[in-house]
């Protein structure tokens, strides 16, 4: 009997549901609804009803074809990496806040990007005075709009924790040019050289020395430490959990429905099924609550039109005393000082 041919796998790369906000608003800026680029996306239409915890990778590229079609944008990967924010990147983005420099930065990056998606990994090459950025997607077929809100992305979140415009690096796309030069100009500071080798941008590697303007560095190891943790738990954590919790609570916190028999609820688990299940990835529900209050914390305090009383409200506190605790507890000082320091969104 002549052997089977193998069974081939099936794609279980992920993006967080995170990492797949900036496409859901940049599509409905352009009048676009969450149902209808499911649904020309090829999925179920109740998918984006409300903000999944993860997505499959492929689905995540497929909706970004299907986004920049419905609003008849040619340049909507750049506008999905414009709206990029800290949160975006997940746990990963708070250790970028806590780097001393832009080198540090980057390598966080290499080591953490998919703990927010698994579209691509990013490389950094050093050549004596130059470096160069690059970014290997998974999907070479996914079009080009993937590369581009990647390389938006980025630009647009090193020149937020950068706190000024970069200099515009030496950027070049595999993909040929099919968009107007402009928007290009006005994103990256300069126009990208189509058809080039890789998805990659040069700059003066100095600009790897640079400090992060008001990088909460003494927290470096301790979300280091939670990183690695949350590396080990994608191998653990078969069933996502911890990222399902993470999401119904980032989705209830405004409507003060965080109790761990409420999420459990929601999960369609018992609590005690829930409270085994994050023990078994490593993890307890205060843990994910404080984790995901925590990152929205920062991302509001930045905003400076919320005040305190707004913030605490958002986070599902009946009290600002007890969010300046808890945001006291987690930072080493009160949520008023961290923004005073310098923390304002520009």
């Amino acid at each position: 009997m002549p052997a089977m041919p193998p069974v081939p796998r099936a794609d279980a790369r992920r993006v967080t549901g995170s990492y797949l906000q900036p496409l859901l608003e940049a599509a409905q800026a352009r009048g676009v609804t969450p149902s209808a680029l499911a649904d020309a996306a090829g999925l179920p239409a109740a998918t984006l009803e409300r903000l999944p915890d993860s997505l499959g990778a492929a689905d995540y590229v497929r909706l970004l074809a299907a986004g920049a079609e419905l609003a008849d944008d040619p340049h909507f990967g750049l506008h999905v990496g414009e709206r990029v924010r800290l949160g975006t990147y997940s746990v990963y983005g708070l250790i970028l806040l806590s780097c001393r420099d832009f080198g540090q930065a980057f390598q966080q990056t290499l080591r953490y990007e998919q703990l927010a998606h698994d579209l691509g990994r990013s490389v950094l090459h050093l050549d004596g005075g130059q470096a160069q950025y690059e970014w290997v997607s998974n999907y070479p077929d996914g079009g080009r709009h993937l590369v581009e809100s990647v390389f938006a992305g980025i630009r647009t979140f090193t020149t937020w924790l950068a706190g000024t415009a970069l200099p515009a690096p030496q950027l070049g796309f595999t993909h040929a040019q099919q968009a107007d030069g402009a928007e290009y100009a006005r994103i990256f500071g300069a126009l990208p050289r189509f058809g080039a080798s890789a998805n990659a941008a040069g700059f003066d590697a100095q600009l790897l020395g640079w400090p992060v303007p008001n990088a909460d560095v003494g927290l470096y190891p301790v979300l280091q430490r939670h990183a690695e943790q949350l590396l080990r738990e994608r191998g653990r954590d078969d069933d996502g959990v911890v990222a399902r919790v993470h999401a119904a609570i980032i989705g209830n916190l405004a409507h003060d429905r965080v109790r761990l028999a409420t999420i459990a609820e929601e999960l369609k688990l018992s609590p005690r099924t829930l409270q085994r299940k994050l023990s078994e990835a490593g993890a307890s529900f205060q843990q994910v609550l404080d984790q995901a209050r925590y990152a929205l914390a920062m991302d509001y305090l930045r905003q400076g039109g919320l005040s305190l009383v707004d913030i605490a409200f958002l986070l599902g506190y009946q009290e600002q005393s007890a969010f300046s605790h808890a945001f006291k507890e987690w930072s080493g000082v009160n949520p008023g000082a961290w923004r005073d320091s310098g923390h304002l969104r520009l």
